[in-house]
């Protein structure tokens, strides 16, 4: 597969035709090669997205409804192809990459719905005659980035919601799925975006530091939003803070998987399996940490063992029943194993799984992790997490909320009043009780708190991401003044 960057809805090489390879994770095999865009083709999408922002931002909403309405139809229509790119680029099974197809085609109709819901309001005033009121307005050029794990639904959000607020965008795509991504592009040019509202760039990794500097920097470009691991969002909030640019950053997790004394221990083996093993664990929801009473423990920790084992494992190219496939680089795997093995020094006990070799390791599970091991709260991302045992619903709340991060969460409790007080308790975006951690509806507020980052994609909250509020006052010409 090859990628071009596409710029005023032209696909065109890199300047002096830069390229950068990702390969398979399992085979090393050539997957995508990939335009790696230089500073000057990045500005160049720049300016391609300001001339186009000023058509754009007068389009009415059935303009905009309409192109999003289309993309979810074109988005179902090409969803094979699209599990195929993910498949290949990032080792997903066809299950993930097929729930990533659903959701894509989900937020595009969920997007089309917001085009009518931004509003202002009228504000009461004690100037007579006076009208007072607010109103929401497209902010200009947005530079939007998402990673490869969710390569679908993470780069539509992206942007789809600044384009339905009235803004252009320049996407960079991730460098580990630019053709998944560039399939997300075409889809959007397809369903009738006019030539340089979305501009699409890929770069190499060695070059993308000067290339998103050289984007945010620029004064047409007035939002960042960007979804990736805490170690880059910082860097991407410091680079726009400089320039005094609102950022949207959702970046990693460290969720906790609460069981209570109280809690149905199958129903939340059944959750634990799907949150921590869906994709690997490579997603940012995933399920790292369970915090579970000491009363059921045992239960808990043998069931759950028990499924884990059973848990399909393998290539996804070539089985289309597995759900473990590779991690998406070997890099991956040493770099758990070095945790696993600080864990395991320090009397924390593998109950299931063993170490990786390179990208490929089975459904692994960690018992008795205390807060002196690594990998208590160092984001693992893998498919592998941690059992953490407490005593009473006190030390569960603690523990859940020793962390630096504060994405997603789960509590899991019969007593339906206790569960909810203790989901209002954890420092986390979204708490789901008697649910998973791996949640998502475009209709609902993502996002985080703490090191997992700031502002909200989906729903409503997002209108407040993509657009200027400004207050206006219609006067009388003759009204006094005191001086």
């Amino acid at each position: 597969m090859q990628t071009q960057l596409i710029i005023d809805n032209l696909s065109r090489d890199a300047q002096g035709g830069r390229t950068f390879q990702r390969l398979n994770p399992l085979t090393g095999d050539l997957v995508t090669e990939g335009a790696a865009a230089s500073v000057e083709d990045a500005l160049d999408a720049v300016e391609s997205a300001s001339k186009a922002f000023a058509s754009w931002a007068t389009t009415g909403p059935s303009t905009r409804r309409a192109v999003m309405l289309k993309a979810a139809d074109i988005m179902e229509r090409r969803t094979p192809e699209f599990i195929e790119a993910m498949m290949s680029e990032v080792g997903a099974a066809q299950l993930w990459a097929g729930f990533n197809a659903f959701l894509t085609a989900q937020l595009f109709r969920e997007a089309a719905g917001l085009v009518t819901q931004i509003q202002g309001e009228t504000i009461p005033t004690d100037k007579p005659g006076t009208l007072s009121m607010t109103v929401r307005q497209p902010a200009g050029v947005v530079l939007s980035m998402a990673p490869w794990n969710g390569a679908g639904v993470l780069a539509a959000r992206a942007i789809a919601y600044p384009l339905v607020c009235g803004n252009s965008v320049v996407f960079r795509a991730s460098e580990t799925s630019p053709r998944t991504h560039a399939i997300i592009a075409e889809i959007l040019h397809e369903a009738g975006l006019p030539a340089g509202v979305l501009n699409f760039l890929t770069s190499t990794a060695e070059d993308s530091d000067r290339v998103v500097e050289a984007i945010i920097a620029h004064p047409a470009v007035r939002r960042v939003n960007f979804t990736g691991s805490t170690a880059v969002g910082r860097i991407i909030a410091e680079k726009a803070a400089r320039h005094l640019k609102p950022a949207l950053l959702e970046l990693g997790g460290k969720a906790p998987f609460v069981v209570l004394d109280d809690a149905d221990i199958e129903g939340a083996v059944n959750a634990a399996v799907f949150g921590s093993f869906l994709y690997q664990g490579q997603i940012c929801m995933s399920t790292e940490r369970f915090v579970v009473d000491e009363a059921v423990a045992d239960e808990f920790v043998a069931k759950f063992a028990a499924r884990a084992q059973s848990v399909p494992a393998g290539d996804p190219l070539v089985d289309a029943g597995c759900v473990v496939g590779p991690m998406v680089r070997p890099e991956s795997g040493h770099r758990i194993n070095g945790l696993i093995e600080d864990a395991v020094s320090k009397g924390a006990k593998v109950v299931v799984g063993g170490p990786a070799d390179d990208a490929v390791m089975a459904a692994t599970i960690v018992d008795k992790v205390r807060p002196d091991m690594a990998i208590y709260d160092q984001e693992t991302f893998g498919p592998i997490t941690t059992v953490v045992r407490v005593s009473g619903v006190e030390e569960a709340v603690r523990v859940a909320n020793d962390t630096e991060y504060g994405l997603a969460a789960a509590v899991f409790g019969a007593d339906s009043t206790r569960a909810f007080q203790v989901a209002m308790r954890i420092q986390a975006g979204h708490v789901h009780v008697n649910g998973s951690t791996v949640q998502n509806e475009a209709q609902a507020p993502y996002g985080g708190m703490k090191a997992s980052g700031y502002g909200r994609f989906d729903g409503r909250a997002v209108i407040n991401e993509f657009t200027e509020l400004k207050w206006i006052t219609i006067e009388p010409s003759d009204q006094p003044y005191p001086f």
